[in-house]
């Protein structure tokens, strides 16, 4: 038996993941468990949750990958160390690189053994190669090329290549200070959204208005030819006076990147969400879209061109910009594509665990990421006792009865909190942690921000629908399991599904295969005979906070929102009566 643990640490979305035998036994993100968002500390929790969940020990780890190596690009770090401003904040601060280094005790320490008795040897695997590995090694392609696109990590920003069989052969990668990643996050934090992680909300609003701006934005940010790309530095201060992140636990903090260059140009910076989105706002994030889209593609045509291989995986936090990845298929060139479901920083603890045992080890892949329901799962003795705890009364149903009795009443307009199985892995909610609801009624987005998630109005919710169904919906059907690709709704059904449809007419979808959640397609199946829309609107069960992960945080929120109905596990809970 050889086990691999996967490593991110002191880095955002801190996590770890597990692989015996080349399986991915679990993974799991810290935020989960300490309920803060992004965690950037040690993955404590999460290290001894996939060891639980694997049955093995301490004493049983033949190798650990860690996400980061503080000796790759050495020179080039070196330089910006002696000639920044930016450089020198870094070196003084320390933090992370140091960290890294003394890994193994930090992980002898956080599993209460010895350090001379953890026999496992550590890799550390640069950043960009983690992010790589996580797309191709767990993908179905025996061979495909490869790209990270991301903020930065060891200096790189973009990294491509082509993975084949146990291999992966990096062919170019993009510097700092250029990065798309950065491009996106400097307009996110100028227009308002100033948390982190927050460009998801702008790729929801850019769709609410039109790409005036796109001439400038094609100056800010130009292409090169090939895989090149360039940033007019005039619009960024992250080369000079960057706010290094905090990276000693809690939350992942990033000080303003933007710099009065894009002032000048698209007019004064949105200082908060509570200043009003203007039409000028929509039209900046509009353009700047359609900008990453034209690189971004412009990008993967010459790579494609460069390799002629036909499938393409995809990593790092740019790969979650949904609505360019759904356009790949069709701008590109490349017909088949896998892009791994946790694609930002919290991946690259799988994709550390996955070069070790492929690329540096030599063993052949064996696994197939085909789902995400890698984190905990909690019996039904659990459930009940979160229940019990909370005095809600609830009824056990079998399996059959449960979902034909949650399918009625969402049919009837009920919201409902779904809770089973185990947890997902990623940003997304894929019908284990959710919150259902009928895709048929045009105010249920409104409701489910009035009631429960308060959240910005210009954000869509998701569909899900079953995989044999997609076409006769969407104007394209290939499979998107990790809800990563936008397609558009056809238009003479759009009326059918206002609900999960976004403004422009697209749906950022999620097919659903029996053989992947079995429990979940049942339910869409038994909505979809009483409705004749085999779709729900599905949406993450939290309420400005990380996925529940325990049935005490799945009660919790129950409780304190105005969701109608709670399935958990084969308990189906009402609203107690006021």
């Amino acid at each position: 038996m050889t086990v691999v643990l996967g490593i991110n640490a002191y880095h955002s979305s801190a996590s770890a993941a597990l692989f015996v035998d080349g399986v991915l036994t679990a993974a799991v993100e810290e935020e989960r468990f300490t309920r803060i968002k992004y965690e950037t500390g040690f993955p404590h929790r999460s290290i001894r949750y996939c060891l639980d969940a694997a049955g093995v020990s301490a004493g049983d780890i033949d190798h650990v990958g860690v996400s980061g190596n503080p000796l790759s690009n050495l020179l080039r770090k070196a330089w910006f160390a002696l000639t920044t401003p930016a450089g020198r904040k870094l070196v003084r601060q320390r933090g992370e690189p140091v960290a890294q280094l003394r890994m193994k005790s930090a992980l002898a320490a956080s599993l209460g053994v010895d350090p001379r008795g953890l026999r496992a040897k550590v890799h550390m695997v640069e950043h960009h190669l983690a992010h790589m590995s996580s797309a191709f090694f767990v993908s179905p392609f025996e061979r495909a090329a490869v790209v990270s696109l991301d903020g930065f990590g060891d200096m790189v920003s973009t990294m491509w290549g082509v993975g084949e069989g146990s291999r992966l052969r990096v062919e170019g990668e993009v510097n700092f200070p250029h990065s798309l990643g950065m491009f996106y996050l400097a307009f996110t934090q100028y227009l308002g959204f100033n948390r982190y992680g927050d460009e998801y909300k702008v790729m929801g609003l850019a769709s609410y208005g039109e790409p005036e701006y796109i001439e400038s934005m094609r100056e800010v940010l130009r292409h090169r030819g090939g895989l090149g790309f360039e940033l007019d530095m005039s619009c960024f201060r992250h080369a000079r006076e960057i706010q290094p992140m905090v990276w000693k636990g809690g939350p992942a903090r990033l000080g303003p990147v933007w710099d009065d260059g894009l002032a000048r140009r698209f007019g004064p910076i949105r200082s908060g969400p509570e200043e009003p989105v203007e039409e000028r706002h929509k039209n900046v994030a509009s353009s700047m879209q359609r900008r990453l889209e034209e690189v971004e593609l412009a990008m993967l045509r010459s790579l494609h061109e460069q390799t002629g291989l036909d499938a393409l995986c995809l990593a790092g936090g740019v790969a979650l910009n949904c609505v360019v990845n759904g356009q790949i298929r069709r701008e590109t060139g490349f017909r088949d594509l896998f892009i791994q479901p946790a694609a930002y920083d919290g991946g690259t603890s799988l994709g550390a665990a996955a070069y070790v045992y492929h690329h540096r080890l030599g063993f052949p892949r064996r696994h197939v990421m085909d789902n995400v329901y890698l984190g905990p799962a909690f019996d039904e003795a659990s459930c009940r006792h979160a229940l019990d705890g909370a005095g809600l009364a609830f009824r056990r149903m079998e399996e059959h009865d449960l979902v034909e009795r949650t399918a009625a009443v969402l049919a009837e307009g009920s919201i409902v909190g779904w809770f089973q199985g185990r947890m997902e892995f990623g940003p997304r909610a894929l019908g284990n942690r959710s919150i259902l609801a009928d895709p048929r009624r045009a105010e249920m987005k409104d409701i489910l921000n009035a009631r429960i998630k308060h959240r910005e109005p210009f954000r869509p919710f998701a569909p899900s629908v079953l995989e044999e169904a997609t076409a006769d919906w969407f104007e394209d059907d290939y499979p998107s399991p990790f809800m990563l690709l936008t397609y558009d709704a056809k238009k003479g059904r759009r009326d059918e599904i206002p609900a999960p449809t976004h403004v422009d007419g697209t749906g950022r979808l999620q097919t659903v295969r029996r053989g992947q959640n079995p429990v979940y397609y049942d339910l869409i199946e038994a909505f979809g005979r009483r409705t004749g829309v085999p779709m729900l609107l599905n949406t993450s069960f939290n309420e400005n906070e990380p996925i529940c992960c325990t049935p005490e945080e799945a009660v919790d929120t129950f409780r304190r929102t105005h969701m109608d109905l709670l399935v958990l596990g084969p308990f189906f809970v009402e609203k107690p009566r006021t």
